[in-house]
């Protein structure tokens, strides 16, 4: 453990060495998160690694061997496997565990919470563990929240053209290596025979993501209903997240050859009437939402909002109830990093305001 600050709360990060972790170090720092002593940890393998923070050398603990106690808050990027073991013996200890894996996200006493959408629900948190959602429901929720108030969210239908680095490092090699094979042969070639190129056997992406779009995310759902998991995470959490439990909900997910940020295509259908000038009004005011005309994932990458644009009427439903719309944002930052830190503030302020 290490002292940063004389006030501010004991943080642990867990997974703090990998792709997320580095990326909530660096938005601790940014953001002025109000640490005390701050401890990072990860497995034997990462275990010894020097991480600077603030100014300060911080030496990374091998979670098996650490002493839990003392640990207000600690925020996980580890995995679902990790979290299942640690996040209860973190939380006996004493620690509220702010997990970012899809371990816990559908228990009933763990709140599934969007910091600007339904901050409410970290009132009380019984089993000190919660969930950030998938990061593909995380683009969408904050316009979602905001509208569905305004004029009530009855069904979402949804695409998502999520980026690589969603797949983690390998799904990031993988397109640059397949990339880097096309440039080599050619990549006039794939204009008129995508299959003259020879392209390298795909290591993560279950099929060739480079210059390509795979609509296969996750494994396929154990319920025969030939989703896949992460197509059902959008509808299940969505659900939570909104405290709309009847929700009218599907998402097709696709992979696509971009390295950051995810982007979704949402057609909704509203209880009201909605125009396109009345949505605009509203999404320009909403907390985490920011309007543009088109936007892409190079407008999100390493940007805080989720953007919207393409905003238009939804000729598929009756009347003025249904409004089609562009969102995207940076999966790595909000979709994990960013949300994890803030839930963290709000927990600071909610329960350790004795310590600021």
């Amino acid at each position: 453990m290490v002292q940063i600050n004389d006030k501010g709360v004991n943080l642990a990060v867990l997974g703090a060495t990998g792709q997320v972790g580095m990326v909530m170090r660096s938005i601790l720092a940014e953001r002025k998160f109000p640490v005390k002593d701050v401890r990072f940890l990860a497995s034997s393998h990462s275990a010894g690694t020097v991480l600077n923070f603030e100014g300060h050398d911080v030496t990374v603990e091998d979670v098996e061997q650490a002493d839990l106690s003392g640990i207000d808050i600690a925020i996980f990027s580890a995995g679902g496997g990790t979290s299942k073991i640690w996040a209860p013996k973190f939380a006996a200890a004493g620690a509220y565990v702010i997990d970012n894996s899809s371990q816990w996200r559908m228990h009933d006493d763990v709140p599934l919470v969007v910091a600007e959408v339904n901050p409410e629900d970290l009132d009380d948190v019984p089993s000190h563990i919660i969930a950030n959602p998938n990061c593909s429901t995380m683009a969408v929720m904050a316009p979602l929240k905001a509208l569905s108030d305004k004029f009530g969210l009855k069904r979402l239908i949804a695409s998502s053209y999520q980026a690589v680095s969603g797949a983690g490092r390998g799904g990031v090699l993988q397109l640059m290596n397949e990339a880097q094979a096309a440039l080599e042969q050619g990549a006039d070639k794939l204009v008129f025979d995508g299959k003259a190129i020879d392209f390298p056997q795909p290591t993560k992406v279950v099929k060739t993501i480079a210059f390509n779009a795979v609509p296969f995310i996750g494994a396929y759902a154990d319920d025969g209903s030939l989703e896949t998991d992460e197509e059902q995470k959008l509808r299940n959490e969505s659900r939570k997240i909104l405290h709309l439990p009847h929700l009218l909900a599907t998402c097709t997910c696709v992979r696509v050859g971009v390295f950051t940020a995810h982007g979704m295509s949402l057609d909704c259908e509203f209880e009201k009437d909605v125009t396109v000038e009345q949505a605009k009004e509203v999404l320009s005011v909403a907390s985490g939402v920011q309007l543009m005309d088109v936007p892409t994932p190079q407008d999100a990458a390493g940007k805080d909002p989720s953007f919207v644009g393409r905003i238009f009427q939804n000729q598929a439903f009756e009347g003025h109830k249904g409004l089609s719309m562009f969102v995207t944002n940076d999966n790595l930052r909000k979709g994990a990093a960013l949300n994890a830190i803030q839930i963290a503030e709000v927990m600071v302020r909610k329960h350790f305001s004795d310590r600021l």
